[in-house]
């Protein structure tokens, strides 16, 4: 698979449908995202690392011994084969490096099927200066004895693959044969007609349904071949494939879309699919470039559509540092800012978007794997940050007369009325207040106790004994005194009553950070666990880490929401 842009995405498509046939399936690509063993995979498995560094060894001891050192990317593309070939792969999905005739990938045999992607002026240094000569280039991936399949691109470029397909006497399939047309789109995917056949696809973009098209007849050139490749194959593939930093949304409330875009060709297939989806919404563009990059060119196209840019430097030595990028775009009349980091420049987007805005994320992969890694984190801190002032934003009033609702919505639960030692805490700054329930007529033979943090990651349950039994403790929060307080064992307590800073209808939460609560819950397996919350702190979905458990239930002034697993 060789190409300028969309090579990646079409090896995606073209790796889950071959999987969905049966096959044992390779997959080589490059550069990775966030893990570098993601650059070679069996049947959708990253190389373990183990075997990673086994081959390796014993591809160094080889390339050790060789008068002519070979670069970095042809040990890479060694280590790939071998492991291809200990995993008895039945067809690998191999991607081009750059170029195509001297790209170490090349030293295959005639493949079943050479496919060339969209061409476009990339990497002139090595490739050449005009289309005609990368095209050339690339075709060099063109070997008889195999099929050829091209993306329906510019009329000088299938020229020259058409000439070269002609020199080896190679059958040549371009996708526009037979024209292809999006049905109908969403942020949940898109829905393609080609050959009378209605296809869905879980890729977003229109650029993507011509790759598409790319994929589908590079499946019949293997059906010639003898590749048995059934139709349900070739839908689900097309249907389940996933292919990170190709306008992935990382959240949806708020929107979030990553997209590794990194030349102008990318630059205009983004904006063409941002007019598509996204017509109308407040877009921020977090953005950063290499600057050997045309970056220029791909900021001009960003500009009609993107009311703020908030620039980041991208991994890589040859990257544009974010203050130059700023100053670029300023002196080109947009609006931009320089963040120092990427998890501050998530933040700082987010924060531009609002409340019904959109991010997207572009300009190079290596900005693309440090924003995915990033993201989780950053989000998670921006939307606690952002409840919080949501939440404390509630007068006086509001906040009372609200709290008085919730309380009255824990009372009627079925939790509550059944358990006799009840878990709770005293407010602090804007959280829901829960002292009328402690003296509440329905509150009655029951047994009130309250958290207490003893160390820096540990939190116990005492039941005060007087009013003196209390004192300033932790954050500012008012905790019962040890030496004035019983302590209770986390097994006699039946409901612990949370506060939260987030939580979503799944009853996902997030607390202040510290995660007293979230290891003291593991201690209590006879509890209900409930969190106590404004509405105002709900959100769309809470992005939960692989420690945190949903609550099972949250109760706020306007509902009582329950886990569904409860």
């Amino acid at each position: 698979m060789a190409g300028s842009n969309g090579k990646g995405s079409t090896c995606a498509m073209l790796d889950a449908i071959l999987r969905r046939a049966g096959y044992r399936v390779g997959l080589y690509i490059s550069p990775y995202i966030q893990d570098f063993c993601e650059r070679m995979q069996v049947n959708g498995e990253n190389i373990p690392g183990q075997d990673l560094a086994a081959i390796t060894e014993r591809v160094r001891r080889e390339a050790d011994g060789m008068e002519d050192h070979p670069s970095q990317f042809e040990l890479v593309t060694a280590i790939a084969m071998e492991y291809f070939l200990q995993r008895r792969c039945d067809i690998v999905v191999l991607e081009v490096g750059m170029g195509g005739a001297l790209d170490s990938t090349n030293v295959i045999e005639a493949p079943e099927a050479a496919v060339i992607t969209n061409i476009g002026l990339e990497h002139t240094e090595y490739l050449g200066d005009t289309l005609e000569e990368i095209a050339a280039t690339k075709a060099g991936i063109i070997k008889p004895g195999c099929s050829c399949v091209c993306y329906d691109g510019a009329p000088e470029v299938t020229a020259v693959i058409r000439s070269v397909c002609a020199q080896n006497h190679v059958p040549l399939t371009c996708a526009g044969r037979f024209p292809v047309k999006t049905v109908r789109q969403d942020l949940n995917g898109q829905v393609f007609s080609w050959r009378g056949g209605e296809y869905q696809l879980s890729l977003l973009g229109p650029h993507q349904v011509r790759n598409a098209a790319v994929v589908l007849e590079t499946v019949e050139a293997l059906r010639e071949r003898g590749w048995r490749i059934p139709e349900e194959a070739v839908r689900a593939g097309l249907r389940e494939v996933k292919w990170p930093a190709r306008l992935e949304i990382l959240s949806r409330e708020p929107l979030f879309i990553l997209d590794g875009g990194h030349n102008p060709q990318c630059a205009e297939a983004l904006m063409n699919s941002v007019g598509e989806l996204l017509r109308g919404r407040r877009i921020v563009s977090l953005c950063g470039v290499l600057a050997d990059k045309n970056y220029p060119r791909m900021m001009e196209l960003m500009m009609p559509c993107a009311q703020e840019f908030v620039c980041l430097t991208p991994v890589s030595d040859r990257a544009l540092p974010a203050q130059a990028l700023a100053d670029y775009l300023t002196e080109q009349g947009a609006r931009a800012q320089a963040c120092a980091d990427i998890p501050a420049g998530i933040r700082a987007a987010l924060t531009a978007a609002g409340e019904d805005g959109v991010v997207i994320a572009f300009g190079s992969l290596y900005l693309a794997g440090a924003v995915r890694t990033a993201f989780a984190p950053a989000l998670r801190r921006w939307l606690r940050e952002a409840k919080i002032r949501a939440r404390d934003s509630l007068s006086a009033e509001d906040r009372r007369e609200k709290s008085e609702r919730i309380i009255q919505r824990v009372i009627q639960s079925p939790e509550f009325q059944s358990a006799k030692t009840v878990m709770l805490y005293r407010a602090t700054r804007g959280e829901v207040r829960l002292d009328g329930l402690e003296t509440s007529p329905e509150a009655r033979g029951k047994r009130f106790v309250y958290p207490r943090c003893v160390s820096g990651t540990e939190m116990i349950a005492l039941l005060p004994q007087g009013a003196d039994s209390w004192e300033t403790g932790y954050a500012g929060i008012q905790e019962p005194v040890p030496e004035k307080s019983q302590v209770i064992a986390p097994e006699e307590i039946d409901l612990v009553l949370c506060p939260c800073t987030v939580f979503d209808e799944g009853c996902r939460r997030m607390g202040m950070g510290a995660g007293f609560y979230d290891r003291f819950l593991e201690r209590c397996p006879d509890a209900d666990i409930a969190a106590v919350a404004f509405e105002a702190q709900k959100t769309d979905a809470v992005p939960a880490e692989a420690w945190d458990r949903p609550m099972d239930a949250v109760f706020t002034e306007e509902a009582a929401y329950r886990c569904p697993q409860s």
